[in-house]
């Protein structure tokens, strides 16, 4: 994937002849297979944006499936952990979080609804801006932090760096391989590969994922979010399942050890600790929550603060809600042109499921690029 341009060696992700090349291989290693559909899971919602920005699907054989897991962080935050948030946010504590999360749908409201009722929100990019945000005040900052391995380590090193007293972390972060252990033990899964998401596993190595193989018999390979990174890794992925080689593989070599970052472990680990918790639409996933450790009490707003979300949680559910498919489109049981409010009732200006909400759910790409758009044979 690399040529020589006036002496510098240029890496090409998007060139069309090796585009072309691997969609042949996959064409082939599908036919190999001797099945259809073959169906693989990714658990990103980067790749699942790459996928359908660039139309790769419309240049898979049609006996392949790639489908998207439980990869958007801010989607599967549970309804609770967005109900803690806004009962700070409505008893006069200041909230800082990312930008996804301030329309989420709680039980009853959002962030964006207790804002509306006078609630302080701030929208930061990073926990660095949040701690900034509790340096030029004298009020309580608490960071609602969500997002995956990555994100929690920018979290752990905050808390690490000794931020103000007045600053504290709601942590709605979640650890992705036990959710992957959930969708392989759907009696209704069909998934034969996984995709594992390259910018975690520079934290994680992707040696973490072997013992998972071994045990379900269900290959992984970590890919990058270039096309030709993701087709490149679909290959390996298929070269593997036609082998029965149940392991982890790293498509992802310039970024990616086997080890992973280890100083960046030693600090996750260090701040957090994996805990049982609900992910939303899907239930509670067993080491699926990243809590605080007990050491870190005085900087957890769970611990600092009395959160009542009572008053919060006894509305009844919505006609609507009940609809939603969001839970099994996160599992990848069902499309987002299988729910019968996508496109309809569910919008980004006015989402019904966590789905549509985040820039990276599945169902708000669908909308925005299109699942398996028709690009009249120009993939």
């Amino acid at each position: 994937m690399s040529a020589e341009t006036g002496g510098v060696a240029e890496l090409k992700f998007r060139d069309p002849r090796r585009a072309r090349e691997l969609t042949a291989a996959l064409a082939r290693l599908v036919e190999e297979l001797h099945r259809a559909p073959v169906t693989l899971m990714h658990v990103c919602g980067t790749h699942e944006q790459a996928i359908a920005r660039f139309g790769l699907r419309t240049s898979l054989p049609p006996g392949l499936r790639v489908i998207m897991g439980p990869g958007c962080p801010v989607c599967v935050t549970d309804l609770g952990e967005v109900d803690e948030g806004v009962a700070l946010a409505l008893q006069g504590v200041r909230i800082a979080t990312y930008g996804d999360m301030v329309k989420l749908p709680g039980s009853s409201k959002s962030l964006a609804d207790a804002q509306a009722e006078g609630a302080q929100i701030d929208v930061v990019y990073s926990a660095t801006q949040a701690v900034e945000l509790a340096r030029v005040t004298d009020e309580p900052v608490v960071f609602f932090a969500s997002g995956f391995e990555t994100t929690a380590v920018a979290t752990a090193a905050i808390l690490l760096s000794r931020p103000p007293a007045n600053f504290s972390v709601l942590s709605a972060h979640k650890y992705v391989p036990p959710a992957m252990e959930a969708v392989a033990c759907l009696p209704e899964t069909r998934v034969e590969g996984f995709l594992a998401a390259g910018h975690a596993a520079v934290i994680t190595g992707y040696g973490l994922f072997e013992d998972f193989a071994r045990r379900h018999r269900t290959p992984v390979v970590v890919a990058g979010f270039e096309p030709l990174d993701i087709l490149a890794a679909l290959v390996r992925l298929l070269e593997m399942i036609r082998d029965r080689e149940y392991g982890a593989a790293n498509a992802y070599p310039r970024c990616v050890t086997r080890e992973g970052n280890r100083r960046a472990q030693e600090s996750l680990w260090r701040v957090f600790e994996a805990a049982d918790g609900p992910w939303r639409g899907i239930g509670v996933i067993p080491g699926g929550n990243l809590q605080l450790r007990k050491e870190w009490a005085a900087m957890d707003a769970r611990r600092r603060f009395r959160i009542d979300v009572s008053g919060l949680q006894q509305a009844a559910q919505s006609e609507l809600s009940r609809r939603c498919l969001c839970g099994k489109i996160m599992v990848g049981l069902v499309e987002p042109t299988d729910c019968p409010l996508f496109g309809r009732q569910c919008l980004p200006e006015s989402p019904v499921g966590a789905c549509m909400v985040s820039s990276e759910g599945t169902c708000r790409i669908w909308y925005q690029y299109g699942g398996r758009p028709d690009l009249g044979g120009t993939a």
